[in-house]
Protein backbone atom coordinates (compact mmCIF):
# COMPACT_ATOMS: atom_id res chain seq x y z
CA UNK A 1 0.00 0.00 0.00
CA UNK A 2 2.52 2.21 -0.39
CA UNK A 3 1.64 3.76 -3.37
CA UNK A 4 -1.66 4.69 -1.73
CA UNK A 5 0.36 6.15 0.86
CA UNK A 6 2.03 8.11 -1.66
CA UNK A 7 -0.33 9.16 -3.46
CA UNK A 8 -3.35 10.45 -0.88
CA UNK A 9 -0.27 12.71 0.96
CA UNK A 10 0.50 13.84 -3.10
CA UNK A 11 -3.41 14.79 -3.99
CA UNK A 12 -3.83 16.51 -0.63
CA UNK A 13 -1.21 18.89 -1.04
CA UNK A 14 -1.86 19.17 -4.66
CA UNK A 15 -5.50 20.19 -3.98
CA UNK A 16 -4.43 22.78 -0.79
CA UNK A 17 -6.17 20.34 1.88
CA UNK A 18 -5.03 20.05 5.32
CA UNK A 19 -5.04 16.79 7.24
CA UNK A 20 -8.31 18.14 9.10
CA UNK A 21 -9.64 19.10 5.89
CA UNK A 22 -9.21 15.64 3.95
CA UNK A 23 -10.78 14.08 6.79
CA UNK A 24 -14.13 16.22 7.07
CA UNK A 25 -14.34 15.85 2.80
CA UNK A 26 -13.57 11.86 3.48
CA UNK A 27 -15.94 11.83 6.64
CA UNK A 28 -13.54 10.27 8.85
CA UNK A 29 -11.26 10.92 11.77
CA UNK A 30 -8.08 13.69 11.06
CA UNK A 31 -5.79 11.05 12.74
CA UNK A 32 -6.81 8.22 10.12
CA UNK A 33 -5.82 10.43 7.24
CA UNK A 34 -2.18 11.11 9.44
CA UNK A 35 -2.34 7.22 9.75
CA UNK A 36 -2.85 6.83 5.76
CA UNK A 37 -0.09 9.00 4.88
CA UNK A 38 2.41 7.82 7.08
CA UNK A 39 1.70 4.24 6.20
CA UNK A 40 0.23 2.78 9.46
CA UNK A 41 -2.89 1.95 8.29
CA UNK A 42 -4.77 1.10 5.14
CA UNK A 43 -7.76 2.83 4.19
CA UNK A 44 -11.37 0.10 3.51
CA UNK A 45 -12.32 0.08 -0.13
CA UNK A 46 -15.16 2.45 0.96
CA UNK A 47 -12.54 4.87 1.60
CA UNK A 48 -10.63 4.50 -1.08
CA UNK A 49 -13.73 4.88 -3.70
CA UNK A 50 -14.30 8.36 -2.19
CA UNK A 51 -11.07 9.46 -2.54
CA UNK A 52 -10.90 8.55 -5.82
CA UNK A 53 -14.21 10.11 -6.57
CA UNK A 54 -12.96 13.34 -4.44
CA UNK A 55 -9.77 14.00 -6.80
CA UNK A 56 -11.30 12.41 -9.88
CA UNK A 57 -8.45 9.72 -10.41
CA UNK A 58 -9.27 6.12 -11.50
CA UNK A 59 -9.55 3.71 -8.09
CA UNK A 60 -6.80 1.97 -10.05
CA UNK A 61 -4.93 4.70 -10.33
CA UNK A 62 -5.00 5.83 -6.86
CA UNK A 63 -3.73 1.94 -5.80
CA UNK A 64 -1.12 1.01 -8.69
CA UNK A 65 0.06 4.29 -9.91
CA UNK A 66 2.58 6.55 -8.68
CA UNK A 67 0.91 9.77 -9.03
CA UNK A 68 3.94 11.70 -7.89
CA UNK A 69 6.15 10.68 -11.21
CA UNK A 70 6.52 11.93 -14.93
CA UNK A 71 6.94 15.86 -14.13
CA UNK A 72 3.24 15.65 -13.13
CA UNK A 73 1.93 17.18 -9.93
CA UNK A 74 -1.15 18.51 -8.75
CA UNK A 75 -2.56 21.92 -8.32
CA UNK A 76 -5.23 23.36 -6.50
CA UNK A 77 -8.05 22.85 -8.88
CA UNK A 78 -11.56 24.58 -8.03
CA UNK A 79 -12.04 24.23 -3.97
CA UNK A 80 -13.62 27.62 -3.60
CA UNK A 81 -14.96 27.29 -7.84
CA UNK A 82 -16.98 24.11 -6.36
CA UNK A 83 -19.05 26.76 -4.98
CA UNK A 84 -19.22 28.24 -7.83
CA UNK A 85 -20.34 25.27 -10.25
CA UNK A 86 -17.04 24.17 -10.75
CA UNK A 87 -16.52 20.48 -10.87
CA UNK A 88 -13.88 19.89 -7.82
CA UNK A 89 -10.87 18.11 -9.58
CA UNK A 90 -7.14 17.70 -10.15
CA UNK A 91 -5.63 20.11 -12.31
CA UNK A 92 -2.64 18.07 -14.30
CA UNK A 93 0.26 20.22 -14.93
CA UNK A 94 3.94 19.83 -15.47
CA UNK A 95 6.86 20.52 -14.02
CA UNK A 96 10.72 21.30 -15.28
CA UNK A 97 14.05 19.71 -13.52
CA UNK A 98 13.85 22.32 -10.86
CA UNK A 99 10.59 21.45 -9.99
CA UNK A 100 9.26 24.68 -11.57
CA UNK A 101 5.94 25.07 -12.91
CA UNK A 102 5.52 25.05 -16.89
CA UNK A 103 3.39 26.88 -19.30
CA UNK A 104 1.55 24.56 -21.28
CA UNK A 105 0.32 25.67 -24.69
CA UNK A 106 -2.54 24.26 -26.13
CA UNK A 107 -2.75 24.58 -30.16
CA UNK A 108 -6.11 25.50 -31.76
CA UNK A 109 -5.90 22.21 -33.24
CA UNK A 110 -5.47 20.12 -30.06
CA UNK A 111 -9.14 22.41 -28.43
CA UNK A 112 -11.34 19.02 -28.71
CA UNK A 113 -8.82 16.85 -26.95
CA UNK A 114 -8.00 19.77 -24.41
CA UNK A 115 -11.79 19.01 -23.23
CA UNK A 116 -11.10 15.58 -22.76
CA UNK A 117 -7.22 15.53 -21.65
CA UNK A 118 -7.33 17.94 -19.34
CA UNK A 119 -7.06 16.30 -16.20
CA UNK A 120 -5.06 13.74 -18.08
CA UNK A 121 -1.47 13.30 -17.23
CA UNK A 122 -0.10 11.76 -20.39
CA UNK A 123 -1.83 14.15 -22.86
CA UNK A 124 -0.36 16.81 -20.58
CA UNK A 125 2.68 15.72 -21.35
CA UNK A 126 2.29 15.29 -25.09
CA UNK A 127 1.47 19.33 -25.23
CA UNK A 128 4.45 22.35 -25.98
CA UNK A 129 5.63 23.56 -22.79
CA UNK A 130 7.46 26.90 -22.16
CA UNK A 131 8.35 29.49 -19.50
CA UNK A 132 7.71 33.17 -18.94
CA UNK A 133 9.85 34.15 -16.06
CA UNK A 134 8.36 37.81 -16.34
CA UNK A 135 4.63 36.78 -15.02
CA UNK A 136 6.62 35.44 -11.52
CA UNK A 137 6.03 32.31 -9.55
CA UNK A 138 2.63 32.93 -7.88
CA UNK A 139 -0.02 30.62 -9.65
CA UNK A 140 -0.37 28.13 -12.25
CA UNK A 141 -0.26 29.86 -16.33
CA UNK A 142 -1.74 27.79 -19.09
CA UNK A 143 -1.62 29.10 -22.97
CA UNK A 144 -4.40 28.87 -25.51
CA UNK A 145 -4.07 29.58 -29.48
CA UNK A 146 -7.63 31.04 -30.40
CA UNK A 147 -9.09 31.14 -33.85
CA UNK A 148 -11.46 33.67 -35.12
CA UNK A 149 -12.22 37.74 -34.70
CA UNK A 150 -14.52 38.23 -32.13
CA UNK A 151 -12.00 39.69 -29.81
CA UNK A 152 -10.15 42.39 -32.73
CA UNK A 153 -7.93 43.99 -32.40
CA UNK A 154 -6.23 40.85 -31.39
CA UNK A 155 -5.81 38.64 -33.90
CA UNK A 156 -6.94 34.92 -35.16
CA UNK A 157 -3.84 32.74 -34.04
CA UNK A 158 -2.84 34.98 -30.87
CA UNK A 159 -1.61 32.79 -27.74
CA UNK A 160 -3.21 33.64 -25.07
CA UNK A 161 -1.46 32.96 -21.50
CA UNK A 162 -3.88 32.81 -18.46
CA UNK A 163 -3.74 32.34 -14.93
CA UNK A 164 -5.77 29.57 -13.48
CA UNK A 165 -8.39 31.33 -11.57
CA UNK A 166 -9.79 28.50 -8.32
CA UNK A 167 -12.41 31.08 -7.41
CA UNK A 168 -14.84 32.21 -9.52
CA UNK A 169 -16.78 34.52 -7.68
CA UNK A 170 -14.19 36.74 -7.58
CA UNK A 171 -13.75 37.53 -11.10
CA UNK A 172 -14.34 41.46 -11.90
CA UNK A 173 -16.59 42.29 -14.83
CA UNK A 174 -15.01 43.10 -17.91
CA UNK A 175 -12.28 40.32 -17.26
CA UNK A 176 -10.68 39.03 -20.50
CA UNK A 177 -10.55 35.02 -19.67
CA UNK A 178 -10.05 32.04 -21.68
CA UNK A 179 -13.24 29.89 -20.46
CA UNK A 180 -13.03 25.75 -20.96
CA UNK A 181 -16.76 24.41 -21.13
CA UNK A 182 -18.23 21.32 -22.52
CA UNK A 183 -20.50 23.13 -24.48
CA UNK A 184 -18.87 25.74 -26.30
CA UNK A 185 -15.24 24.79 -25.82
CA UNK A 186 -12.21 27.07 -25.44
CA UNK A 187 -13.18 30.50 -25.80
CA UNK A 188 -11.63 34.01 -25.21
CA UNK A 189 -14.48 36.88 -24.27
CA UNK A 190 -15.01 39.54 -21.66
CA UNK A 191 -16.15 37.68 -18.46
CA UNK A 192 -18.85 39.71 -16.50
CA UNK A 193 -19.89 37.76 -13.27
CA UNK A 194 -23.61 37.02 -12.72
CA UNK A 195 -22.76 34.16 -10.15
CA UNK A 196 -23.99 35.20 -7.23
CA UNK A 197 -27.63 36.06 -8.67
CA UNK A 198 -28.49 33.75 -11.50
CA UNK A 199 -25.38 31.16 -11.51
CA UNK A 200 -24.11 32.46 -14.95
CA UNK A 201 -21.09 34.27 -16.66
CA UNK A 202 -22.08 36.75 -19.48
CA UNK A 203 -19.45 36.57 -22.28
CA UNK A 204 -18.73 39.49 -24.61
CA UNK A 205 -16.51 39.72 -27.22
CA UNK A 206 -14.12 43.11 -28.29
CA UNK A 207 -15.68 42.78 -31.87
CA UNK A 208 -19.23 44.29 -31.60
CA UNK A 209 -20.81 42.59 -34.77
CA UNK A 210 -20.63 39.57 -32.22
CA UNK A 211 -23.73 39.63 -29.26
CA UNK A 212 -22.68 38.40 -25.90
CA UNK A 213 -24.25 35.15 -24.41
CA UNK A 214 -24.20 33.50 -21.51
CA UNK A 215 -22.70 30.13 -19.82
CA UNK A 216 -24.10 28.07 -17.02
CA UNK A 217 -21.30 27.70 -14.60
CA UNK A 218 -22.65 24.11 -14.14
CA UNK A 219 -21.29 23.78 -17.87
CA UNK A 220 -17.90 25.30 -16.95
CA UNK A 221 -14.75 23.44 -16.69
CA UNK A 222 -12.05 25.78 -16.36
CA UNK A 223 -11.64 29.89 -16.10
CA UNK A 224 -8.39 31.65 -16.97
CA UNK A 225 -7.80 35.09 -16.34
CA UNK A 226 -5.60 36.29 -19.42
CA UNK A 227 -2.29 37.87 -18.15
CA UNK A 228 -0.09 37.99 -21.59
CA UNK A 229 -0.51 37.53 -25.39
CA UNK A 230 1.87 36.53 -28.21
CA UNK A 231 1.43 37.25 -31.28
CA UNK A 232 3.26 37.16 -35.00
CA UNK A 233 0.30 40.11 -36.09
CA UNK A 234 1.65 43.84 -35.58
CA UNK A 235 -1.33 46.08 -35.62
CA UNK A 236 -2.24 48.06 -38.22
CA UNK A 237 -2.22 51.46 -37.91
CA UNK A 238 -4.73 53.46 -37.76
CA UNK A 239 -5.40 55.53 -40.53
CA UNK A 240 -7.82 58.19 -39.24
CA UNK A 241 -4.97 59.05 -36.32
CA UNK A 242 -2.69 59.35 -38.64
CA UNK A 243 -4.46 61.63 -41.09
CA UNK A 244 -5.75 63.78 -37.24
CA UNK A 245 -1.86 64.18 -36.32
CA UNK A 246 -1.01 65.10 -40.12
CA UNK A 247 -3.60 67.82 -39.82
CA UNK A 248 -2.70 69.16 -36.26
CA UNK A 249 0.80 69.17 -37.53
CA UNK A 250 -0.33 71.60 -40.59
CA UNK A 251 -1.82 73.79 -37.82
CA UNK A 252 0.86 74.22 -35.70
CA UNK A 253 3.29 75.04 -38.37
CA UNK A 254 0.62 77.91 -39.68
CA UNK A 255 0.81 79.40 -35.74
CA UNK A 256 4.60 78.88 -36.34
CA UNK A 257 4.15 80.86 -39.54
CA UNK A 258 2.04 83.60 -37.90
CA UNK A 259 4.07 84.26 -35.27
CA UNK A 260 6.86 85.19 -37.23
CA UNK A 261 5.15 87.78 -39.41
CA UNK A 262 3.57 89.57 -35.99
Amino acid sequence: MQLVTLNIRHLRKGAGYTQAQLAEKLDIKRSLVGAYEEGRAEPKLSTLINVARLFDVSLDELITADLTKDGVKTASAGGAAKTSGGNLRVLAITVNDEEKENIELVPYKASAGYLNGYADAEFMEELPRFRLPMLGTGGTYRAFEISGDSMLPIASGTVIVGRYVDDWNQIKDGTPCIIVSQKEGIVFKRVFNKIKDTAVLHLHSDNPVYSPYEVHVEDVVEIWEAKSYISSTFPIADLSLNKLSSIVLDLQKEVQKLKKVE
